[in-house]
């Protein structure tokens, strides 16, 4: 595995700090394995550096003392990642890669970042036209979706006006794209909408006809200059990603947003007071709520032998009361209480109570059965009584809370199309996982990240991928996907986990 170049100042030490995960994780995309993405991501750092070496002496020998315009320093080492893969599938090596990204990479998609300037990507072009800081506070705001004050301290701007200049930046950037498109080779069909798409996109109120609407559905660069145009929305960030990235791209806007929240900012250590989270404080156990909850119960218990005692209790209230006090070693969960993210499963923090039943529900629970398939589909041999003609019948049956809690997310939402992520968590160990849902309004599935999908009609079921199928006990997945909608489009409903049934979470 070739080394990572020594940095020869105190910039590119710092380009390496942080960067690196940036690059690490589009890398892990790309590849099919953890080592192969460390690979890949190295040459593609050191091919990276030795751009912005050429680049930087070039401007040097100039004498001008301006830089010339190219793109921020993360889409940079981005796009070396793309042109390191190109290399490994020219040279014999695309088995290292995602097999979806070597389709790509023989497609005319990918001879789009290499051909004439004038057909690549509006967003590429847009961003590399603008100046470097620039175009680095829009890419760390909406691609990287760092805190704007983090951004703020990272540039050395006024945190106070940084929104201020974050929206002129954006204006910059549409008016780039908007250049750039009038520029662009075109039919005289497509010419024909270039004004109608400029005066659509600027305000947010305004509708989209219906003959641009279906020139747009057939037409995929007026459908890029749309997004990069239409600031309004939402949309921003996935252009830009989209455009500027290519293969994989929504996928890893989505892992940078997750990577943000959960305060894991490119060596960054002084991002978690924008994040809400303290890296330099131990988390506090959350046991003592659950413990009070648990002596609560066995005192509950104990009071309630002592009362049936005196009337002499049968063997089987004996049996039942055993079987109740086998249950009590089980964590009891706050109802108001939140459910663990993968973060706390994964470092082994969580108290793993999420999926445990009420207290009430306790002397119901079936204990024969452990199959998350048989629920609703058996019952306590003690709990049976005689019902008509002869049948037998549960006496004062109770529903088991679900064994998973599905979060849906509408990220981002634009005339025709939105983008969304789906968030579960499961109080049981999977080998794997299907999930299914349904829509109400009739929308549909275009693309899907971390996972594959089949959609039925209004019934969709999104399957694991090959590196996020297993899911430990108490543990999040997430998947994301674009979709097309008309009309409305409401929250999906009716969420199974490999065909059982999940409570949704707002």
């Amino acid at each position: 595995m070739p080394d990572l170049p020594t940095p020869q100042n105190a910039a590119e030490a710092a380009l390496l700090s942080e960067c690196w995960d940036a690059v690490l994780s589009y890398a892990d995309l790309c590849t099919s394995g953890s080592a192969a993405a460390t690979q890949l991501a190295t040459e593609a750092f050191t091919h990276g550096i030795g751009e912005l070496r050429a680049a930087t002496a070039a401007s040097k020998s100039t004498g001008t003392g301006r830089r010339a315009l190219r793109l921020p320093r993360i889409p940079l080492l981005l796009a070396s990642v793309r042109f390191v893969a190109a290399t490994w599938e020219a040279n014999g090596l695309g088995h290292r890669l995602d097999p979806d990204l070597r389709l790509w990479l023989h497609s005319d998609k990918a001879a789009r970042y290499i051909g004439p300037p004038l057909h690549r990507p509006l967003a590429l072009r847009g961003l590399r036209d603008m100046q470097e800081p620039d175009a680095v506070l829009l890419w760390l705001a909406e691609v990287e979706s760092l805190p704007l004050p983090a951004v703020a301290r990272r540039l050395g701007l006024d945190p106070a006006a940084a929104s201020i200049e974050l929206a002129q930046v954006r204006a910059l950037f549409r008016d780039r794209c908007h250049r750039n498109h009038l520029d662009t080779p075109m039919d005289a069909h497509c010419r024909s909408y270039a004004r109608l798409l400029d005066a659509v996109t600027r305000s947010p109120t305004a509708e989209t006809p219906d003959d641009l609407s279906r020139h747009m559905a057939r037409c995929v660069e007026c459908a890029e200059a749309a997004a990069c145009l239409r600031l309004h929305g939402g949309g921003l960030p996935a252009a830009l990603s989209s455009g500027v990235i290519g293969w994989g791209g929504l996928a890893y806007l989505e892992r940078r947003r997750r990577a943000a929240e959960a305060g894991m900012i490119g060596g960054r250590t002084d991002a978690a007071v924008d994040t809400g989270l303290s890296e330099g404080k131990p988390v506090r156990p959350r046991i003592g709520r659950t413990g009070i909850l648990v002596a609560a119960v066995l005192v509950s218990g104990l009071a309630l032998t002592v009362s049936l005692m005196p009337f002499g209790g049968s063997k089987a209230g004996g049996a039942a009361a055993a079987q109740d006090e086998s249950t009590d070693g089980q964590t009891v969960v706050d109802p108001g209480s939140s459910f663990p993210s993968a973060s706390a499963s994964e470092s082994g923090s969580g108290s793993g109570s999420s999926g445990s039943p009420a207290v009430t529900d306790s002397t119901s629970r079936p204990t024969g059965n452990s199959d998350p398939e048989a629920q609703g589909e058996s019952s306590s041999p003690a709990g049976k009584q005689g019902g008509v003609n002869g049948s037998t019948k549960s006496a004062a049956p109770t529903s088991a809370p679900p064994d998973c809690r599905v979060k849906y997310e509408i990220v981002g939402q634009w005339p025709d199309g939105f983008q969304a992520t789906v968030t579960v968590t499961s109080t049981k160990a999977l080998a794997t996982w299907s999930l299914g849902w349904t829509f109400k309004d009739g929308q549909h599935v275009s693309q899907m990240w971390d996972g594959t999908f089949v959609q039925d009609d209004s019934h969709v079921t999104a399957t694991a991928a090959d590196y996020n199928k297993t899911v430990a006990a108490n543990a999040t997945f997430t998947f994301g996907f674009l979709g097309s909608w008309s009309g409305s489009n409401s929250a999906a409903r009716d969420f199974t986990l490999n065909k059982a049934s999940c409570a949704t979470v707002g």
